[in-house]
């Protein structure tokens, strides 16, 4: 016997082009139907046929991205490629991640490859384009001076320690982000060097792994997969779709990790344990083994895949993993905390569920599409400001994405995995929005309401897509769809097809073209309107949004009360001063005990600044006592304790264009972060203070005023009940400490009034 049971064949073995022929015949034999078997699959639509609309929340965070994205700066991405390959590096070396120390330095440009490519097509930022051309051309130089394929930011002696199954982090991983970034750039950019340089690194590789079975076995290529490798299966797939280079899809497969595919294979519901990211890039790989080869194994292990994630490790939210692990099946209660669903699962889960839905057109892909974009991607930007993402998205009760591990990020010294998938996931925001289908008659799917323009190729007609912004007091999403004519555009019928989310329901539903009613399905189906489109023709949409629960996933009895709170496909998070458990009382339904926010409460949140010096501050509730902290960023914990609902003591105005539409009215203060308390007056000189309670009916209300230094924009607020008293400050405050009430009766004394002016801005 030899000492390795499998490796039974000799070593003559078949000349290469023999081997390949041989796997070929095979392969045909066991799938008929040849390599290409996207039979029904509904098509992408391009990028560069969708535009969002840039007054939207989801293109509103695409340019928050695109600007991160034009900060960037070529030779600080590239300068460990250029240190590696012994080129001059001019610039600096970014940090985190890309630190010329860090192993897996070199990701995120893999990363940034993608990203700028999907946001020039989905933008055709000129500056962009330009940037991301220099990066591949910077790049191709240093794969030129090394002369051999070989391309990364780290020398290869990192794989030499990968295949002596030594300790290294994940260099296959990076090499993935480049090959996937490098093949975005062709299709997406239409550069041909990219996909050059693509072949050349694959040939390098493929010599790699084609010695290390040669030496030892097969068994001990299988083994170095156990280190992260990213999808290397998946780009191998996608270059093979390209170019037919058969040695393209035996590295491909070579890819393909048994020990966990295999699982999966024979639907063995034992992935807990598993490092959640390992492991949905290589079922993504497996979805795209079975695209470009029509084995039905490959479909039957993504859809397994996908039903044991969904039914047993998802939040509410629409993603996995604690700790950036699988925990056991139908246990999450026990796994709340602030290391819930790293990013880049959601991002990979995102892919999985796209390849199924474009396979089987069923509507519980496309509701779980919804779910996790909404819910699970965009809450990992920070406001509107650019290359600040988080890691994790905390499900903790009280956790914040702030205080997790990680926290907020930073623009040039993180670059996290998630920082990879963050900069690509707001770059194609645009993608799965819509999907088309060839045939005599033409059908588009629109499986995302968000709002957009599309120019349908296919149909021959530009169709824009208005999404009526979700608010509690209006209990539906509101969409128009909007029919314009192209060239050659008329007298050829195509059929829309929009969903009807299972979220929704029938009573009070509605859906109306050009003024006449239309018949809707039930939940969980497509309206498909078919007909020969005119320039004007318009489809409205209602669909009724209500609260329910969702009860975590898990089994046990003891837990059958955690439950989730939705509203539509809204994930909702809740702010309490009290017990974090919600009392219900005999109520059935939500809306029985759930109230729905009126729509002046917008206008009312405000904050309260002050400038000390050249530093500015706002007024802050800290436990239950008021200060003057630094003035917070958007987005962190800080930026809540200082936020605070005008309350108008009289009706008018109900509601509010700007605050100081509220000056010379009586008003209180609400803590958003402590609904029902208020500030409260404690006396002459005393602090001020929160009370869920009005002792003597008086010591909440303030009386707004024009502000004492007489600077234009200031404002006072006067105690109601103590005439000619204010909240101040103090000419030489520090930070930290409390606020006080006044009762200094000199109006003249500059210093008095210099402490209690007070600057309102909108926070919401």
């Amino acid at each position: 016997m030899t000492p390795h049971g499998t490796n039974l064949l000799p070593r003559q073995m078949l000349k290469e082009e023999e081997e390949f022929s041989w796997v070929m015949m095979y392969r045909k034999m066991k799938n008929s139907g040849g390599f290409r078997v996207a039979g029904d699959f509904l098509k992408e639509v391009s990028l560069h046929n969708v535009r969002l609309d840039p007054e939207s929340l989801h293109g509103q965070a695409q340019q928050t991205n695109l600007e991160y994205l034009l900060m960037l700066d070529v030779d600080s991405l590239v300068w460990s490629f250029r240190k590696t390959a012994g080129l001059p590096t001019p610039g600096k070396a970014y940090g985190g991640w890309e630190a010329p120390t860090c192993e897996l330095r070199g990701h995120f440009i893999g990363h940034y490859l993608s990203a700028s490519a999907q946001m020039w097509a989905s933008t055709h930022n000129e500056t962009l384009r330009e940037k991301m051309s220099a990066v591949v051309s910077a790049l191709f130089a240093c794969q030129d001076k090394m002369g051999t394929g070989y391309l990364s930011a780290f020398p290869f002696e990192q794989f030499d320690r990968f295949e002596a199954i030594k300790p290294v982090w994940a260099p296959y991983y990076t090499i993935h982000k480049i090959l996937a970034g490098l093949l975005d750039q062709y299709v997406l950019a239409h550069n041909a060097q990219a996909l050059k340089m693509v072949i050349w690194m694959v040939e390098y590789f493929y010599n790699r792994v084609q010695n290390v079975i040669l030496k030892y076995t097969i068994e001990r290529h299988w083994l170095s997969l156990n280190e992260e490798t990213g999808g290397m299966n998946d780009a191998l797939y996608r270059l093979y779709s390209i170019t037919g280079d058969q040695k393209h899809l035996m590295l491909a497969h070579l890819f393909d990790k048994p020990c966990f595919l295999g699982l999966l294979a024979v639907k063995a519901d034992d992935i807990s344990g598993f490092h959640a990211n390992t492991h949905i890039p290589v079922v993504i790989g497996s979805q795209m083994r079975y695209e470009v080869t029509g084995d039905p194994l490959y479909k039957e292990i993504g859809t397994f895949f996908m039903d044991i994630v969904n039914s047993s490790y998802t939040y509410a939210t629409g993603g996995t993993s604690v700790r950036e692990f699988w925990s056991d099946p139908m246990r999450l209660a026990g796994t709340l905390q602030t290391e819930n669903e790293e990013s880049c699962t959601t991002y990979n889960m995102l892919k999985v569920s796209r390849h199924l839905f474009r396979w089987t057109k069923e509507m519980a892909y496309a509701d779980y599409y919804e779910r996790a974009l909404t819910n699970g991607v965009l809450s990992i930007q920070r406001g509107r400001e650019p290359g600040v993402m988080i890691y994790m998205l905390p499900q903790g009760r009280g956790d914040s994405k702030a205080r997790s591990f990680h926290g907020w990020g930073t623009k040039f010294d993180s670059f996290w995995c998630c920082y990879g998938t963050g900069i690509e996931s707001f770059s194609k925001l645009g993608d799965s929005i819509y999907f088309e289908e060839e045939g005599k008659v033409p059908g588009l799917y629109i499986i995302q309401y968000i709002s957009s323009s599309l120019v349908w190729k296919s149909g021959r007609i530009l169709l824009t897509q208005k999404v009526e912004p979700v608010v509690s007091w209006d209990a539906r999403l509101q969409v128009t769809l909007t029919i314009f004519s192209r060239e050659r555009g008329l007298g050829r019928p195509s059929a829309l097809n929009l969903r009807i989310p299972l979220w929704t329901y029938s009573n009070g539903a509605k859906a109306v073209l050009n003024g006449q009613d239309l018949s809707l399905p039930t939940p969980g189906n497509f309206l498909s309107v078919t007909r020969k489109w005119s320039p004007g023709d318009k489809i409205t949409l209602e669909l009724p949004m209500s609260f329910r629960t969702e009860a975590i996933k898990d089994d046990r009895p003891d837990y059958a009360s955690v439950q989730a709170i939705l509203y539509g496909p809204y994930l909702l998070a809740g702010l309490t001063s009290g017990d974090w458990d919600i009392k219900t009382g005999s109520a059935t339904s939500p809306s029985e005990w759930i109230t729905s926010i009126p729509a002046a409460y917008n206008s009312h949140l405000i904050s309260l600044s002050q400038q000390f010096g050249s530093s500015m501050f706002a007024l802050a509730k800290i436990n239950k006592s008021i200060t003057m902290e630094k003035f917070p960023e958007s987005g962190t914990d800080e930026s809540v304790s200082a936020t605070f609902r005008l309350i108008l003591k009289e009706p008018f105005p109900s509601s509010l264009s700007a605050p100081k539409d509220a000056i010379g009215k009586s008003v209180m203060l609400e803590p958003f972060d402590f609904p029902g308390m208020l500030v409260v007056q404690q006396g002459n000189e005393e602090d001020l203070g929160v009370s869920d309670s009005d002792v003597d009916g008086g010591s909440s209300v303030f009386h707004l005023v024009e502000g004492l230094d007489g600077k234009p924009d200031t404002v006072s607020l006067e105690s109601e009940s103590q005439k000619g008293c204010f909240v101040y400050s103090g000419v030489n405050y520090k930070s930290g400490e409390n606020i006080k009430l006044s009762c200094n009766s000199e109006s003249s004394d500059a210093g008095f009034k210099g402490g209690n002016e007070l600057y309102i801005e909108r926070w919401n």
